[in-house]
């Protein structure tokens, strides 16, 4: 089988969509699944619609573009490039919003196309990155009504990703009494108040009162099954939905330590290795061109010794490995982009083990056959 790969259980991403919309509908909170970790996959997309998902969002025009025909609501999360405006209203039917430049631009595209786009706005709580200032929204609202091929869809907030600030009843009772103001103001009503990302669920769990935010826009729970803040996995999730497989080039036995002056690596500082003797070392065809480093986690009892562009090397520990093996790693938010996104890895999509796989080819063949599994994570 080709790799480096990810192969994706559908089923898993299903299961967890499930779990999350109904634990969330106890508050009033409808899920946004999130596409953008996985290229804005089809099939990933139609897993969390079957899990409950009530529309689907991505940072990226493109990705929109391929979830077209999925028969639910696409949402552009990153607010919208000047230059891409006629596009945004052709892929999407709602945008998060900041700039007025942008609503006008989005409101003269809308009307060639004699559409109605949908506007939130993101208002700033607190991680400064994307948000108007909250003295700021009343004439951010009115820029909207005032654009006759907009329609202002709701407000909304953005934690955690920026500068990690947490989401708490102080931030998001501050998003809840601005739209009990903008509503009373002019006398609308206002769809969706989007209180965040999967960094909101701790507090949507353990909030007794979650105000009027009723949607959040979540990837990284839905996919990972862990709670971004911390990293921890969410009771009840599959954090195993995606596997990186990589192929074993070579296999040594190698001084635990280098020899020789010594200047930087290939990217930067090397890892400083300690110790005495020899280790089993192998090389895996995985490089910084295809993931994280930092995101991957490799089966008990093997330690990741370091990365260059084409090669990661590894301490084999007392696994019996050989040239040609595989090597399945979990991985981490970064991992699973970086590797969705690169042209070098094949992704293979799965509902089960009973049902028919369906690869993206990226560089593969398209008549790869899954191989047997181990339980050491190794093939």
């Amino acid at each position: 089988m080709t790799a480096p790969r990810i192969e994706a259980d559908l089923d898993k991403v299903e299961q967890n969509t499930r779990i999350l919309v109904d634990r969330l509908a106890v508050a009033g909170i409808r899920v946004t699944g999130v596409t953008k970790a996985v290229l804005g996959s089809p099939a990933v997309a139609a897993a969390m619609l079957r899990g409950g998902a009530c529309g689907l969002g991505d940072s990226r025009v493109p990705n929109l573009a391929r979830l077209a025909g999925l028969g639910t609501s696409r949402t552009l999360i990153r607010s919208p490039m000047l230059s891409q405006v006629g596009r945004v209203v052709l892929v999407s039917d709602i945008s998060l919003n900041t700039e007025a430049v942008v609503l006008a631009a989005l409101d003269r595209a809308a009307f060639r196309e004699r559409r109605t786009h949908g506007i939130i706005l993101m208002i700033e709580l607190g991680d400064l990155r994307e948000g108007i200032a909250v003295a700021d929204v009343p004439e951010a609202v009115r820029a909207v009504l005032g654009h006759p091929s907009l329609r202002l869809v709701g407000l909304g907030g953005n934690l955690a990703c920026q500068n990690g600030v947490v989401p708490d009843d102080r931030n998001m009772g501050v998003l809840s009494g601005l739209v009990d103001a903008t509503e009373g103001l002019h006398g609308i009503t206002l769809d969706v108040v989007s209180g965040g990302n999967s960094a909101n669920l701790d507090w949507a769990f353990g909030s007794h009162d979650v105000g009027r935010v009723d949607q959040l826009r979540l990837g990284e729970a839905i996919l990972l099954g862990v709670d971004p803040l911390y990293r921890t996995p969410i009771v009840g999730l599959h954090t195993d939905a995606f596997t990186l497989t990589a192929e074993v080039i070579e296999v040594a036995v190698k001084p635990v330590r280098p020899w020789g002056d010594r200047a930087q690596a290939a990217f930067g500082e090397a890892p400083v290795r300690t110790g005495a003797g020899t280790v089993r070392q192998a090389i895996l065809a995985l490089g910084h061109q295809d993931v994280a480093l930092d995101g991957l986690r490799p089966p008990a009892g093997i330690t990741v010794l370091g990365m260059s562009s084409d090669h990661l090397v590894v301490d084999l520990g007392d696994h019996a490995v050989a040239v040609g093996d595989e090597i399945d790693f979990g991985v981490d938010y970064g991992a699973l982009l970086r590797a969705m996104t690169s042209p070098f890895v094949t992704t293979i999509e799965q509902r089960g083990p009973a049902t028919a796989r369906t690869m993206r080819q990226r560089g593969g063949h398209d008549d790869a056959e899954p191989g047997p599994r181990t339980g050491t994570g190794i093939r």
